[in-house]
């Protein structure tokens, strides 16, 4: 062994207390996002040794398999991690990051969000003050590579009520009609997921949302979801719409989103679909329109004259379950009443 080696095995740094881990990995950041000059070697130097200090933080917050976490090293982390700028740092580092960084990053993200501080959610006091962070991370569907990372982190944050608020009223939610469609499968499933959870999270505000925009939110939703060629893209729509429509804090929403002759078509025609999922997915949304004790007159008029289909239609729909089959039924002899 050389004398050079001798010496760094006699003298290896103790490791970093949780506080020094956090200040290095932010040194590391300020780095990696101010030296654009540097010497490519020195750039890629740095961004291992952010990878390998993300990782040691990560195992901080987790544990490593053999020892559960330190609370107090998770809230000393939590702490110096939200006292500075290292979380924005950090999202604007991503890209750079390789395909392990970024997971590690997310994970302690994620953890992050979750850790209280004398019962306080720091996380969320950090994100109230710092709301633009979601004009980098939403926008990611767009980038390709570092889209489903973006869309990952954004999830956890929506965690919070204020950050869900601003998402939902930012010109953002017209974009994800167009983020959930878009061709890649992956890139777009994920779209869907933190679409869902915007629309289903935070109940009060979802339902503030959908009462102010409710004309061009559900006119895009129609056209871009319901009425798409793809059988995933109409599947999932329908699914969400049935779930927020049975929302009980949705119940000013549903009330007007049925006493709409458009929805009602649009429901029927789902109704028609050749695959059966989307059908039982819309049974439960289309139920509401039959069941409402206030339906407008060309609601009934609409059910009367397509009476025959409809009642043949729902009596091909099958799901082996006992208030499913209730409800149908109930369905069923609502309609064959009409007009009587």
């Amino acid at each position: 062994m050389m004398k050079k080696d001798v010496m760094k095995s006699l003298f290896k740094q103790k490791p970093r207390s949780p506080i020094d881990l956090v200040r290095y990995a932010r040194e590391l950041l300020v780095f990696v996002e101010t030296n654009n000059e540097a010497r490519e070697n020195k750039r890629e130097e740095k961004l291992i040794e952010l990878g390998k200090t993300i990782l040691e933080i990560r195992t901080v917050l987790f544990g490593n398999g053999a020892a559960e976490p330190n609370p107090d090293a998770c809230v000393q982390i939590t702490q110096e991690f939200f006292k500075e700028d290292t979380f924005r740092l950090l999202v604007i580092a991503l890209p750079k990051l390789d395909l392990g960084g970024r997971l590690h990053s997310t994970h302690v993200i994620a953890n992050l969000q979750r850790q209280r501080v004398n019962s306080q959610l720091l996380a969320s006091q950090y994100l109230e003050k710092n709301l633009d962070l979601m004009d980098i991370l939403i926008p990611g569907y767009d980038e390709g590579d570092i889209a489903l990372t973006y869309g990952a982190i954004t999830r956890e944050c929506i965690r919070h009520q204020c950050v869900a608020r601003y998402v939902l009223e930012s010109d953002h939610m017209k974009k994800f009609f167009g983020y959930t469609q878009t061709p890649n499968f992956e890139i777009a499933t994920d779209a869907f997921s933190t679409f869902k959870e915007l629309l289903t999270r935070h109940k009060p505000t979802v339902a503030e949302f959908l009462s102010k925009n409710f004309d061009w939110f559900f006119q895009e939703y129609n056209s871009q979801l319901l009425e798409s060629s793809s059988y995933i893209t109409r599947r999932q729509g329908i699914k969400l719409l049935a779930d927020m429509l049975l929302d009980r804090s949705n119940s000013a929403v549903m009330v007007r989103y049925v006493s709409s002759l458009h929805n009602l078509r649009i429901l029927m025609n789902l109704l028609r679909d050749s695959n059966k999922s989307i059908q039982l997915e819309t049974f439960h949304a289309f139920k509401l329109f039959v069941a409402n004790q206030n339906k407008p007159p060309e609601i009934v008029s609409i059910l009367v004259t397509n009476k025959t289909k409809l009642l043949r239609l729902l009596a091909n729909i099958e799901k082996e379950d006992e208030q499913f089959q209730a409800d149908k039924g109930q369905i069923i002899n609502e309609i064959a009443t009409l007009g009587s």
